[in-house]
């Protein structure tokens, strides 16, 4: 893979960008590069969350070695997860498409709303098709 001309998706390539791009992955990432946090304090973050995604994000991220999970020996235990520097290598390709999207984003708005009014005029030409027939006029 030494140009970008080679570069393949190979499996193992989508079910890591599926786990590390999804979209918890990126806003827990997001806290994480300012600063460790606890738990909760992920979850006050990113309030759209459950619990139940929360957690299954940062084990997802924990096991690809992007953040690491230290439990703090207070009373009650603790756990802070913070971004490993591994981890921090992701800030500029993330950086890079969340660019790409924001200077793009007017011209895939204009190509959505062209498909959906497509689609829409295909739909309306299929059910006028349909109620157009008559049985046995085929």
């Amino acid at each position: 893979m030494d140009t970008v001309g080679e570069l393949r998706i190979e499996a193992p390539h989508r079910e890591l960008l599926d786990q590390i791009l999804d979209k918890w992955s990126l806003s827990v990432l997001n806290e994480l590069c300012e600063r460790p946090c606890r738990f909760n304090e992920l979850r006050r973050a990113v309030p759209q969350v459950t619990q139940k995604s929360l957690t299954a994000t940062l084990r997802r991220l924990e096991r690809n070695g992007v953040i690491e999970r230290e439990v703090v020996s207070t009373r009650p235990v603790a756990v802070r997860y913070q971004i490993t520097p591994l981890g921090k290598t992701l800030r500029h390709p993330v950086d890079v498409l969340l660019a790409w999207t924001s200077q793009n984003m007017p011209a895939i708005e204009r190509a959505r709303a062209g498909f959906d009014a497509r689609e829409a005029g295909e739909t309306g030409v299929r059910l006028l098709g349909h109620a157009a027939r008559r049985p046995g006029s085929e």
